[in-house]
């Protein structure tokens, strides 16, 4: 796993088709997906349609512009869990090394509150610590998973994650326990399971 200094924290910010919020002390829901899940051709046509502009910076209390960033999560969250690409996370020992990964820096860099690994994206709801952001934690994660991955499935020259991600930092408690709820019940949602618990690459599982 990488061992890169730490960045700093620079609140709202864009790295591609959704602005991020960053910030010490905040629990982050991530969401982060494979390059062939949705189509870039997709998103850009919803964006399209949706007016949105590149690059704009979401001023604080700007609930036309959360609401507006909130739609285009869940048109790309229905189309991830329709199960579009390779899905190569839903081999076991592809599912298993992202586990791990997430695993890797719990209690140094981050606390690791929730998880689950879907076929082709994954949740998570992370603690940063200290100057670790977000965004590093990520880079950390999908590094060392892209190479692994694409090792044991014979890939080479090819991105295996997809370049940007969606977070949404938590509010209150019951945003928390809503978070975690949808976290847990998306292989249900997706129909891969009848109960959260039963989906193996879920802290629902872990904690059953």
């Amino acid at each position: 796993m990488s061992g890169a200094l730490p960045f700093c924290h620079n609140g709202w910010h864009s790295r591609g088709y959704l602005p991020h919020y960053d910030r010490p002390g905040l629990i982050q829901g991530i969401t982060f997906r494979l390059a062939d899940s949705v189509p870039v051709a997709r998103i850009e046509a919803w964006k399209k349609e949706m007016k949105w502009m590149d690059g704009r910076s979401q001023p604080e209390g700007d609930e036309a512009f959360e609401e507006q960033r909130r739609e285009l999560h869940r048109r790309i969250a229905h189309y991830e869990d329709s199960g579009e690409g390779e899905c190569y996370l839903q081999q076991p020992e592809i599912a298993r090394l992202m586990v791990e990964a997430l695993s890797c820096f719990d209690g140094q860099r981050y606390e690791l509150k929730a998880f689950c690994v879907m076929p082709n994206h994954v949740h998570t709801l992370i603690l940063t610590f200290g100057e670790w952001t977000t965004g590093q934690v990520l880079q950390s994660w999908k590094t060392w998973t892209s190479r692994e991955a694409n090792r044991l499935l014979g890939r080479t020259g090819m991105a295996f994650w997809a370049q940007d991600y969606y977070d949404r930092f938590i509010r209150d408690e019951a945003h928390y326990l809503k978070a975690v709820s949808y976290l847990h019940q998306n292989p249900v949602k997706a129909g891969l399971v009848a109960s959260a618990e039963a989906w193996p690459w879920s802290s629902a599982c872990r904690s059953a």
